[in-house]
């Protein structure tokens, strides 16, 4: 009869010593056999509610194959994938407090936000741009010269139009808008010639008009391209290195340009909106080239 017993107890203390060995979030997502994904309601096409309202998005997506490499490493197929909305104000204090194991959205990855939480290999770059409508023949920042410019009151983007403003003495009309719909209206109305935002977003915006192909976005851009990243717990290097490489594994595969048609070139759900935007020689560099860095200057091609 002792050595049955003996067997048990050896296995037991393998099993225990296995479960010392997490830490972290992997450690908190065996002991209550889920992972909580954070999603922002209207962060389209990265994060938002379909028709069924059910999160969906190019960043959801990107966060299910990181919650597919948790469940192997875990050897755990029946974790739970629980979501919860959140909004730009609360995302990052409740990834602090331990609510939120991911946040799959289009957050920036910026130097100040690093030293709260820690973000994945990059998934998008979006820079300043403009929008303007294509018979105004308005196609490089100096043609904004002593035009009418919007852009959302204390957004970064309007600080970015006032400086190139300055830097270039263009003697651009500065209106700042109270939000995003408004800024769009004086666009439309042709109160402003030109919107300033970052370019995806004006794409979204474009794309929800009366008329998409009265407008374009410019080509030249306000600002370096700045990376959205899923954001993660800060600290916690094995769940990163998870999550690095799951990701990294991705954007290797023929998969993410799967993904990012479908999501940034294709209908989308709810309402068959094609928002039409390529992937940018940045990005695809960024997916040859994995980083989580902070610092745009990384993501810039030569």
């Amino acid at each position: 009869m002792r050595l049955p017993i003996i067997f048990l107890a050896v296995s037991c203390l393998a099993s225990a010593a296995s479960a010392e060995d997490l830490t972290g979030t992997l450690q908190k997502i065996k002991e209550t056999k889920k992972v909580t994904l954070g999603y922002q309601e209207a962060s389209v096409p990265f994060s938002y509610l379909d028709g069924n309202q059910k999160p969906v998005g190019f960043a959801m997506d990107i966060c299910l194959k990181v919650v597919d490499a948790v469940k192997k490493q875990l050897n755990m197929p029946d974790i739970a994938v629980d979501t919860l909305a959140v909004t730009s104000s609360n995302r990052i204090p409740l990834m602090v407090n331990g609510t939120l194991d991911l946040h799959c959205s289009a957050t920036t990855n910026n130097a100040d936000r690093q030293k709260q939480v820690a973000f994945t290999n990059t998934h998008f770059l979006s820079a300043t741009r403009f929008a303007a409508k294509k018979a105004a023949k308005i196609n490089t920042i100096d043609d904004l010269k002593g035009k009418a410019v919007t852009a959302v009151a204390g957004s970064v983007n309007l600080t970015q139009l006032a400086k190139v403003n300055t830097e270039r003495n263009l003697g651009i009309n500065i209106m700042p808008a109270k939000d995003q719909a408004e800024a769009f209206l004086l666009l439309e109305t042709d109160r402003a010639q030109a919107y300033a935002l970052d370019d995806v977003q004006l794409a979204v915006a474009i794309a929800r008009s009366k008329e998409p192909q009265a407008f374009m976005i410019s080509e030249e851009a306000f600002s370096k391209p700045e990376p959205y990243g899923i954001m993660l717990r800060r600290e916690d290097a094995p769940f990163k290195a998870l999550a690095d490489r799951a990701t990294a594994e991705l954007y290797a595969s023929p998969e993410i340009e799967v993904l990012y048609k479908k999501w940034l070139q294709s209908p989308t759900p709810p309402n068959g909106l094609n928002y039409n935007v390529p992937m940018s020689p940045a990005l695809r560099n960024a997916f040859k080239k994995p980083s989580s860095s902070a610092d745009p200057d990384v993501y810039v091609v030569n």
